[in-house]
C-alpha cells in the first residue's frame, strides 16, 4: 500500500468514526472484542450447534414460575443477541448488565430468539 492509499483509508476510518452513532460505533467494539477472544458471532451461530460467544450482558432477569424459576440474561456480541437462561437459578454472583463475558453452549431457538441453556460462562474482569 502506498502513502497515499494508507492516508485515504485512515481518513475513511477517521470519517466513519467521527459520523457514526455511538451504536454503530459500540457494535463494532464489541464484534472486534470477540474475535480477539475467539468468540464466533452470534449472528453466524445456528440452532443445534455447540457455539462459544463473546459480548457484554445488556439485561438480566429473574423469572419466577410456579415450577422452575429461571434467570435470563441477553448477551450482544455486536451481531446479534443471545439469551442465556440457568434453569432453576435466582441469582449467580457476577451475573449483572454491563459485565462482559464468553459463553459456552447448544445453540436452540426459543420464540424466534437464540438461546443457550444452561451455558458454561467465563466472566471477564470488569473494566
Amino acid at each position: 500500500m502506498t502513502t497515499d492509499e494508507g492516508r485515504r483509508v485512515s481518513l475513511r476510518r477517521l470519517l466513519h468514526r467521527l459520523t457514526a452513532s455511538e451504536a454503530e460505533i459500540e457494535a463494532q467494539e464489541l464484534r472486534r472484542e470477540s474475535a480477539e477472544s475467539g468468540g464466533m458471532p452470534a449472528r453466524q451461530c445456528t440452532r443445534g450447534q455447540v457455539v462459544s460467544v463473546t459480548g457484554r450482558l445488556r439485561t438480566v432477569v429473574y423469572t419466577p414460575r410456579t415450577n422452575l424459576p429461571t434467570l435470563e440474561a441477553d448477551l450482544y456480541d455486536g451481531s446479534d443477541v443471545v439469551t442465556l437462561v440457568w434453569l432453576g437459578r435466582r441469582h449467580i454472583a457476577g451475573i449483572e448488565p454491563g459485565r462482559h463475558l464468553t459463553a459456552r453452549g447448544r445453540m436452540a431457538v426459543r420464540d424466534d430468539r437464540k438461546v443457550i441453556y444452561n451455558p458454561y460462562y467465563e466472566l471477564e474482569s470488569p473494566k
